[in-house]
């Protein structure tokens, strides 16, 4: 399925949007028929009035499902993985969707999903580079690579859960990274990375749909772990052409900037407080903004926005040389701190 010229990129969100709008629709009358549904008031931060399918996690993973088997994207040894990995995801989440599950068991889905992908060869390897020689031998950099796969995927996966606190906005940051992987892959030749991107922006406009405000269904956990988990995995698959590795490694980071920012204000936040870090809560980045005074509506475009910017930076970085390129890097890292430092203000925030 996947040709030589880039319109197989619209071909791939065409297909994901309809199969996702077809599949959402079946998930929402499937969530009500067996009791998937979040409930009014179920807990403090909860907001919404009516009960609310959690059927985002069962569009989307079925929508991946389909459209990988009918486009051919499962022979790429990554995107299997990360599908199989992300089975394991998406039924511990599925299952916290149904029962509430601890964040020990959670973690437990997460451990193994990234055991799976390992084992099949998926992994960072940044300290294993000769760019990134740390003057240890290569076991250690062997062990320092499979710790830094591990922090990174269960970091991104449950930083999607952290900043999925509003109608669309999850969902939205997801399909803005989405596109972006689709142009960097793009980009480094490696066509079905981008052409199974550009599946997971079309799934992502199909839930956007959806999940916008006021929302007919929620991406629940399953939802959320399972669209950071995969796109974690896009963040190592990819390998840009022509590009020093000590430039190009922060590019995943920035793409999935605001999900990493938006995970540790609130985990920093929590321990200053001495509050319990899986505890959930209004103390996210949306909700310090709508404190300020942004209407729901801003807040969430605004994040957007600075997706959007990110990403942009991200190409930016990938034509600089290794010195300027840590050097942007190092600037948006000491902004986002001051970011982090001006909403967890005690005078803004209690």
């Amino acid at each position: 399925m996947i040709g030589t010229s880039i319109s197989f990129m619209f071909e791939a969100i065409l297909i994901a949007l309809l199969m996702v709008c077809l599949v959402s629709w079946i998930s929402i009358l499937l969530a009500r028929r067996v009791g998937l549904l979040d409930l009014p008031n179920s807990a403090p931060h909860k907001v919404h009035t009516e009960p609310t399918p959690l059927a985002g996690g069962i569009a989307f993973y079925v929508t991946m499902l389909l459209a990988g088997w009918f486009s051919g994207t499962f022979q790429e040894q990554s995107i299997l993985a990360a599908f199989l990995g992300g089975a394991i995801v998406f039924l511990f989440g599925l299952w916290d969707d149904f029962k509430g599950i601890s964040p020990l068991l959670k973690l437990i889905g997460q451990s193994l999903a990234v055991l799976v992908l390992v084992g099949m060869g998926v992994q960072v390897r940044i300290f294993e580079s000769p760019e990134f020689f740390l003057g240890v031998n290569d076991q250690v950099n062997i062990y320092l690579d499979l710790i830094l796969t591990f922090v990174w995927i269960v970091g991104i996966t449950n930083a999607f859960n952290f900043v999925d606190s509003t109608d669309g906005l999850a969902v939205g940051i997801a399909g803005l990274a989405a596109a972006f992987f689709t142009l960097v892959t793009l980009d480094a030749g490696q066509t079905v990375l981008s052409y199974q991107s550009a599946l997971i922006l079309g799934a992502c406009i199909g839930l956007f749909f959806f999940n916008s405000s006021p929302a007919i269904l929620f991406l629940g956990d399953s939802g959320a772990q399972t669209l950071g988990f995969v796109l974690a995995v896009l963040g190592i698959a990819y390998r840009p052409l022509g590009a020093n590795q000590s430039s190009s490694w922060v590019v995943p980071i920035m793409l999935l900037g605001i999900p990493i920012f938006d995970m540790t204000l609130v985990v920093l936040s929590r321990f200053r407080r001495r509050k319990p870090v899986y505890t959930a809560a209004r103390d996210h980045t949306y909700h310090r903004l709508l404190t300020l005074g942004l209407n729901s509506n801003r807040a969430v475009v605004s994040m957007h926005i600075i997706s959007l910017l990110l990403g942009c930076l991200a190409f930016v970085v990938l034509t600089r040389p290794p010195v300027i390129a840590n050097a942007i890097f190092l600037m948006i890292l000491l902004i986002g701190a001051a970011g982090i430092y001006y909403l967890d203000n005690r005078n803004r925030w209690p």
